[in-house]
């Protein structure tokens, strides 16, 4: 197991942030941790990163135990919290060379990572001159370099616009092909474009654990895109098997399918054939929306 939590208990003076939960994660899955705001999961990672203790209970990452092996656990970690801390005052490269050799990793990585997260044309600059999603990038690059086997990313999205969301989305996705990724969020459109598996927490407890294909709808399905033009709704609900269109905003398309086939295809031939670009295309998984819904609201 990359992830084992046993019975894993927080209490901060009378408030109880995390009520004896307990999970474990295999090694190469990308499961999404999701709850609303304060529902408890960032305290599990600064446990499973050893940054906290737990009060009661157990966990280990890579067979190290959080509290018996911090060193082994940090060492086969790569750690994104959910306020990234950068010294906005140094370059991009002298901060990953300055932190290269706090691992005593060899330099030869740093340039491996800036062209695995694409921060070669950023690389030249100060880490305060960047945008929000090339500084997320840099927390990326910095939690890769000393090639861990986990990667536990607190919130990584958060604040970005939609262009900047979609580049760090592929690239979480991209490294996870041969790492385990955690990655916890309160967005549901992150874990389904990005993991598969979601586990719930509510009030510091766990109140769903599934595979994301065990969610989904057999009989419907709903795709969000955006193109660069304006489309009439008649002309979407030509497509195959296409129920509903409803336009969220500006160029972007909800449409809802009456079938499980993965539909994504045949919105991207549509904008071929039509001439348009489109500027993101995702599955919204309603099955999920209602659990989520169903299991934190109050």
């Amino acid at each position: 197991m990359s992830i084992e939590v046993e019975n894993i208990s927080k209490v901060y003076g009378e408030q109880k942030a995390l009520n004896n939960i307990s999970f474990s994660v295999n090694k190469g899955e990308i499961v999404g941790f999701l709850g609303p705001n304060g529902a408890g999961k960032s305290t599990l990672m600064k446990i499973l990163t050893t940054y906290i203790s737990a009060t009661e209970g157990k966990a280990k990452v890579n067979n190290f135990d959080v509290l018996e092996s911090k060193q082994n656990v940090q060492n086969s970690v790569g750690y994104l919290p959910e306020h990234n801390p950068l010294y906005l005052d140094m370059y991009v490269r002298e901060y990953l060379m300055f932190n290269a050799n706090v691992y005593n990793t060899p330099k030869t990585r740093v340039n491996d990572v800036i062209e695995l997260t694409g921060l070669t044309p950023e690389a030249h600059k100060k880490i305060g001159q960047l945008s929000k999603g090339y500084r997320q990038r840099v927390g990326l690059a910095n939690a890769l370099l000393h090639e861990p086997e986990v990667l536990i990313l607190d919130e990584p999205t958060t604040g970005l616009d939609p262009n900047q969301l979609v580049d760090i989305r592929h690239l979480i996705k991209s490294v996870g092909k041969d790492k385990t990724v955690f990655l916890s969020t309160h967005i549901m459109q992150e874990v389904e474009a990005i993991c598969d598996r979601v586990i719930i927490i509510n009030k510091g407890k766990i109140v769903a654990d599934k595979k994301l294909k065990e969610l989904r709808d057999d009989k419907e399905q709903t795709v969000i895109v955006e193109f660069d033009y304006r489309v009439e709704d008649a002309f979407l609900l030509k497509l195959p098997n296409a129920k509903t269109v409803k336009n969220i905003h500006d160029f972007v398309y909800e449409i809802t399918f009456s079938t499980s086939e993965d539909m994504r295809s045949h919105v991207f031939d549509f904008a071929h054939d039509n001439e348009l670009k489109i500027l993101q295309l995702n599955q919204k998984n309603a099955s999920l929306e209602s659990l989520f819904r169903e299991l934190t609201s109050d």
